[in-house]
Parts: C-alpha cells; sequence; structure tokens
C-alpha cells in the first residue's frame, strides 16, 4: 500500500471526459473495486451527451485561439460545467446513485514544459531567474460546481499536480492503462485516437515491468480529419463515418512524407501536443501543401488519415525499446474502419485489435480512466506515471470538491 492509501472497497463512480475533438461528453457510471493489481471495473452505462451547438462553436473558438473576456471565460466554464453536470445525472437514471465522480472536463489550451524544465527543487533552485516553464493546462467545466449541482463529491482538475513538478500532465491514462490491459507474456500498445493520439507501451507484466512503460502523445488523431470534413463539405459533416469518405480517395504518399517532417514527430518522448498545434492552422497549412497535388476532397481526406496512421507507426518505429506483439485501438478513432485498415497494413504483421475484444469498452475507455483516476485519488493512490508524463515523482492526482449539498441536507 502507499502510505495514504486508504482501504479500498466496492466504489460506484461517475467518469465524464470532453475530448479534444469537442465533439461531446462521454460519460460512464462504472463499479470499481481493488486497487491497482487487482483493480476491477464494470461498465454499468455508457453514453455520449451532445454539447448544444452554440457551446461547443464557443469551446472549438477558445481552443483556436479566439480573444474572449475573463467574463466570458467564466461563463463558457460554468457553462460547461452545468451541462457535465446533467450528463452524470441523467447517465444514473435507472441506476443506484453514484458516490463520486470523476471529471476531466474539457481543454481548452495545453503548452507542454519547455525541454529542460526538470522538477520542482530545479525550477526552485533557479527562483526569479527560471528560464525553462513549467507546463501549462486548462480544463474548463469547475469540479466545485459540478458537486453543488448533483450533491456528489467530485474529483478534477487531474492534470495540475504532474504539471507543477515538471511533468507535461499527459498522457495521464496509461497507468490505467498498465493495471487493466497488460499482459503477463504480451508486449502491448495502448492506442488512444481521440482527436489527439496518445500511446501507451506497456511491456509484459513481469519483473521491474511497471518503470519500462512509456507513453506520449503521437500527434494528430482526428481533429484534422474533423476540421477538414467539415471544410470540404462546407459544414454539413462533421466527421467521416467509417472512414468511407477517405476511403474513396488515394493518400498522397509524398505529401505525408512531407508533413512527417514536422518538428514534433521527431522530438523524444516525453511529449505532448494539442489542437494548439494540430489545429485549424495546421490543416489550412495542409490545404496549401495539398494544391500542388491537385488533390480532390476525397484524396485530401485519405492522405490526412494517412498522416494520423503513418505518425502513430512512425513513432512506434523510432521510440519504443521494441515494436509491440499486439495494437489496442480506443477512442473515436477506432472505430474508423479505414484509419484501421491502414494501420494494419502500416504495422504489417502485428494485430490491431480494438480494446472491445480484450474486455474494456473502446468507445468510453477515456471516461472509465477518469472514474479510476478519482478512486485512486480518493484512496490516496498517485495516478500519474513518471515514464509517461515526464515528472520527476509519482503524485496524487485530482482537486477533491466535497458536496456542500450533502452537508447542508445533513444539517437540517
Amino acid at each position: 500500500m502507499h502510505p495514504t492509501e486508504k482501504a479500498a472497497v466496492s466504489t460506484r463512480i461517475i467518469g465524464l471526459i470532453s475530448g479534444t475533438s469537442v465533439d461531446g461528453i462521454d460519460a460512464v457510471l462504472v463499479e470499481v473495486s481493488g486497487t491497482e493489481l487487482d483493480l476491477k471495473v464494470e461498465l454499468l452505462v455508457g453514453k455520449t451527451y451532445p454539447y448544444p451547438s452554440e457551446l461547443r462553436e464557443k469551446i472549438l473558438a477558445v481552443g483556436a485561439g479566439v480573444a474572449i473576456s475573463m467574463a466570458e471565460l467564466a461563463e463558457i466554464d460554468d457553462a460547461i460545467a452545468q451541462v457535465f453536470a446533467q450528463a452524470a445525472q441523467n447517465i444514473q437514471i435507472g441506476h443506484q446513485l453514484a458516490t463520486l465522480i470523476g471529471s476531466h472536463g474539457q481543454t481548452v489550451y495545453h503548452r507542454p514544459p519547455k525541454e529542460g524544465a526538470g522538477g520542482a527543487g530545479e525550477q526552485r533552485s533557479r527562483g526569479r531567474e527560471m528560464l525553462t516553464p513549467l507546463g501549462y493546462s486548462l480544463q474548463l467545466g469547475r469540479g466545485e460546481l459540478i458537486a453543488y449541482l448533483t450533491g456528489i463529491t467530485t474529483v478534477s482538475n487531474f492534470r495540475v499536480a504532474d504539471i507543477a513538478i515538471g511533468g507535461h500532465g499527459a498522457p495521464l491514462v496509461p497507468r490505467v492503462d498498465a493495471y487493466l490491459l497488460s499482459h503477463p507474456e504480451e508486449g502491448r500498445c495502448i492506442q488512444n485516437i481521440g482527436g489527439i493520439g496518445n500511446v501507451a507501451y506497456i511491456p509484459p507484466r513481469y519483473g521491474d515491468w511497471l518503470s519500462q512503460i512509456r507513453a506520449w502523445d503521437t500527434g494528430p488523431g482526428n481533429s484534422l480529419l474533423d476540421l477538414a470534413v467539415e471544410h470540404l463539405s462546407a459544414g454539413a459533416k462533421t466527421y467521416d463515418e467509417n472512414g468511407n469518405w477517405a476511403a474513396s480517395g488515394t493518400p498522397c504518399h509524398p505529401l505525408v512524407e512531407q508533413w512527417l517532417n514536422q518538428d514534433y514527430f521527431h522530438l523524444p518522448p516525453p511529449k505532448s501536443t494539442g489542437r494548439e498545434l494540430f489545429g485549424v492552422t495546421y490543416l489550412h497549412q495542409c490545404l496549401k501543401d495539398a494544391q500542388e497535388y491537385q488533390l480532390n476532397p476525397a484524396d485530401i481526406l485519405a492522405t490526412l488519415t494517412e498522416l494520423t496512421a503513418a505518425s502513430i507507426v512512425h513513432s512506434y518505429r523510432t521510440f519504443l525499446p521494441e515494436m509491440p506483439q499486439r495494437v489496442l485501438l480506443c477512442g473515436g478513432g477506432s472505430r474508423n474502419l479505414y484509419l484501421k485498415r491502414r494501420l494494419e497494413l502500416l504495422l504489417a504483421s502485428i494485430p490491431v485489435l480494438a480494446t472491445d475484444e480484450v474486455g474494456l469498452n473502446a468507445d468510453f475507455k477515456e471516461a472509465i480512466a477518469f472514474a479510476v483516476l478519482a478512486y485512486w485519488r480518493h484512496l490516496g493512490i498517485p495516478g500519474n506515471l513518471p515514464t509517461a508524463t515526464g515528472a520527476p515523482q509519482e503524485v496524487l492526482l485530482g482537486e477533491i470538491h466535497q458536496s456542500q449539498f450533502l452537508v447542508l441536507k445533513q444539517e437540517q
């Protein structure tokens, strides 16, 4: 047991997250027991609740760097918390109520730490002369308001503790992946494809296996694809269902090779990224580059899909100690059949499956992970993995917001 760890009992928890694609709030109700190696999670129900269209547009604008006032930022923060709280209430209908919520919130800005930022001690020693600032990550949808509106203790703001000691605050899910998806004899890559792609390489579960896990953001996932679909369809579509549109085109491989020269793909892990890099500006540059090859819309989508697949495989071959024996996909991109086929082709003989096929729902794995991180925070168990985030040590993740609503009810 960790020094602060409480005894674990079976707990009903809600996990909430909206990813970089801003396509809705993924909500789960899960039953969690055990602690780490004996961790068990049962998914009772999972649903995605779309944002109101006006709120989604505001979130996308903020993420794209549109200037707003502090008053407007506060309004968006409150509005996100309210729809997250509504999702938490709705997911419980017909079920025994949860006693804890883990809410990731909505990322609107992410800045990785500068190279060489180091840990907290190094930062303190520089004092005012500090030249390599810590990272910064902003998730809206404040936990205290969710706790107030739902009457359920809420854990939120998971990334800041890791960032405060020099880590990237991302990716945070690999420790959960390690205990739910590791195998005693098989090395695995758990590849999430949300708006941004991220991988956790998990070696076979023996010896000092936990310290050998590696994880990082691989680059664009669905972010460029969704933006391109909206642009190319003049707003009629927001995503490429099953990758059907891209599948009707032909990828331009010289263009993919050109794009893979982007600096991010060659930075060694730990590393993290977001829409700040792979967003609207990046897409417009891609579209400009494509003009030279006279690509039609289907070809453009096929080429952007190839970039996602090729950047994932490039990162494996460049940064992994060895190639995995199996790749397990999760996130919205795992349902893009064309993208999955391209990954299978580029990975040759390595099987590519969805996490569903090993017992963990691929659509809601990230929401499940934040339910587990809230559970660990409640028990006093660290949630980060230093080999994934670059932090110098393990830390407790998340800020706990007790439900004042429940306290008031008890006092009456």
